[in-house]
């Protein structure tokens, strides 16, 4: 497992040490079925993390981060944590599911998470503030016909490489946030942003836009309080949240899949685009290694193209090992806990 840091959290931890109390906000990416390489170390953070911080924490979300932070900050989070983890490994479809079967079980994936009260505990937990990114499509990427809208990603594709600044005409930030605490990136620039403030009337519609990912899901209209417009995945421009993310006197604390970010969907085979060093300033980022990744099941994370490359049963029975084998992740970060090596074991970020 790695520990990395940019340069202030870097040298204020290695000068002070590592203390939870020192953590403003947790970041969660997009990356849909990458997050099962995480849903132990979500655990470990629950259990042992996230009591010694005294609030308010805050909660940014992007597509799946949006879905584990739901988990976070339900009265019981583990238990909301194993229903997602349970859920989302064992979801089924037809032989060729269109983007309206995959949003229904999506909805009916969701509303299992959040049970009864799940909605409510959210948006009054005591110390958690959740806000959610998504993008509202704009011209001919908000149709959900899908040659009009393979047409419009195709030319934002273009558009991105030219510059990233470019996908402003085609898709705006939508970002849900908690009112009760300003969020550190409330005043986030670089795009249109939309800010909405969450509600038990637009909670699940945010969560579920913030997972539509642009011809696999349906994308979501009617949002209540949101301006007009179809909202998506929020890692059309945030996949994995290139922005400053923590207040100036606190730390983000961010588990990912990978020891590499890129800016958005569009970037992941850019090998250009980066995320910019300045926003990482005060993260602390943990992930598994390269080597313990060789070792999980087909040397991989899990991914969107192993609904395809696999049969349901084989590939329901690979996620549930990749699960079982991430313990070993669980284990070992619980050890740095107990030992208090995180500061030792700190690299540059």
């Amino acid at each position: 497992m790695l520990f990395k840091a940019g340069k202030s959290a870097y040298d204020e931890i290695r000068q002070h040490g590592f203390s939870e109390d020192r953590i403003g906000t947790l970041v969660g990416a997009s990356g849909g079925a990458k997050w099962l390489v995480l849903s132990q170390i979500d655990r470990v953070i629950l259990r042992r993390v996230v009591p010694k911080i005294p609030g308010p924490l805050h909660l940014l979300g992007s597509s799946i981060g949006a879905w584990r932070f739901a988990c976070y900050a339900q009265e019981d989070p583990v238990a909301a944590i194993a229903r997602f983890e349970r859920a989302y490994v064992e979801q089924r479809y037809s032989e060729k599911p269109d983007a309206k079967e995959i949003s229904d079980v999506g909805r009916a994936t969701l509303e299992l998470i959040l049970g009864d009260t799940g909605v409510e505990e959210i948006l009054s937990h005591p110390r958690m503030r959740t806000h959610v990114m998504t993008v509202r499509s704009r011209h001919i990427t908000s149709s959900d016909l899908r040659p009009l809208l393979a047409v419009g990603l195709l030319t934002a594709m273009a558009a991105n490489l030219l510059h990233r600044r470019l996908l402003g005409g085609f898709f705006s930030r939508g970002l849900f946030f908690d009112p009760r605490d300003r969020p550190p990136f409330y005043d986030v620039s670089g795009f249109p942003i939309d800010r909405i403030a969450l509600s038990a009337e637009n909670l699940q519609d945010a969560i579920i836009a913030s997972g539509s990912i642009p011809m696999v899901l349906q994308g979501v209209r009617g949002i209540h309080g949101a301006p007009g417009g179809t909202y998506r995945d929020g890692g059309v421009i945030d996949y994995h949240l290139d922005m400053p993310t923590a207040a100036a006197d606190r730390i983000a604390f961010f588990p990912h899949f990978f020891n590499w970010l890129k800016p958005g969907w569009f970037d992941r085979s850019l090998a250009w685009r980066k995320v910019k060093p300045q926003h990482l300033d005060r993260t602390v980022l943990l992930c598994p290694s390269p080597e313990f990744i060789s070792r999980l099941p087909d040397g991989k994370v899990p991914d969107r193209t192993d609904f395809v490359r696999m049969s349901t049963e084989r590939r329901i029975r690979v996620w549930h090992d990749v699960v079982d084998a991430c313990k070993e992740l669980a284990d070992e970060f619980n050890d740095v806990l107990d030992k208090d090596q995180l500061a030792a074991r700190l690299q540059p970020l």
